[in-house]
């Protein structure tokens, strides 16, 4: 095995319910190919049989194991960081389901940690109940701090709002286990298998997809199909490896030859 890929969804592989053109076709030479990846995403509702069935209709037919979630890098590390420990979580499904799988407790008094993924069902009550837990010791975990998207009509205020607020109300930050921290960027790595060399990320955000990978010495390629236009990529101080405007226009022979050189970092 020399490489596989670690790639992004909403953006690179569909846009809401809209398969991005060739995104399948793409997935399918993978498989025949037997070469290895993992759909990594900062959504922490969906659980991996939801983003299986989401798949489905698009002509996509991937494996439970083909997903990781930012609700499973978060529920892995509270379960290694404090083993069968207790949160108040302010989320769904998926992030609800990831935690008992890893030992916790959810609980609406005295938790270790106060858990914040994406959601529509929590209230302000829940939100000042938080206040309360955490002024009174918990932690503040975030499965991720991805912005709203600010758009008229958007129904979802973003994760990285509400976490705002009650980093506010209580004068803590809170811990983001999400994309871009090394911390599910490095355990999305190690179930694939792979090593630092042999990563391979493809996202469509330089905030999180592609800060993430470099951080860490992984190869890195940037899809204009989602969220970075290629008249932002000059504005960072750092860039991908590679530029595509969508995984239509991605040819797996000449990506892997380029990226074939080695990285020269030391294995994380």
């Amino acid at each position: 095995m020399d490489k596989g890929f670690l790639i992004d969804m909403d953006g690179v592989i569909y846009s809401g319910n809209d398969l991005i053109p060739g995104a399948d076709t793409f997935i399918k030479t993978l498989q025949d190919r037997g070469i290895p990846f993992l759909f990594m995403t900062n959504n922490s509702q969906r659980s991996p049989i939801d983003v299986v069935n989401k798949l489905r209709p698009m002509g996509i037919h991937i494996k439970e194991d083909n997903v990781y979630t930012s609700a499973m890098a978060t529920a892995w590390f509270l379960g290694f960081t404090k083993p069968n420990g207790t949160a108040y979580v302010l989320g769904e499904g998926g992030l609800l389901s990831s935690l008992h799988e890893n030992g916790y407790s959810l609980v609406t008094q005295d938790p270790d940690y106060v858990v914040v993924g994406e959601g529509r069902n929590f209230t302000l009550e829940m939100a000042n109940n938080a206040v309360d837990m955490i002024l009174g010791g918990a932690k503040l975990i975030a499965t991720n701090l991805d912005p709203s998207p600010k758009k008229i009509g958007w129904s979802n205020l973003g994760i990285k709002a509400i976490v705002k607020m009650i980093e506010e109300a209580t004068g803590r930050k809170a811990f983001s286990v999400g994309k871009p921290s090394p911390v599910m960027m490095r355990a999305a790595r190690k179930k694939l298998g792979l090593t630092t060399d042999q990563t391979i990320v493809i996202g469509d955000t330089m905030d999180t997809d592609i800060l993430g990978s470099i951080q860490m010495g992984y190869k890195t390629i940037l899809t204009l199909s989602g969220v970075s236009k290629q008249e932002e990529i000059g504005t960072y101080a750092f860039g991908p490896d590679m530029v595509i405007d969508s995984l239509k226009d991605f040819n797996i022979d000449e990506a892997l030859e380029k990226l074939s050189v080695e990285n020269n970092v030391a294995e994380f």
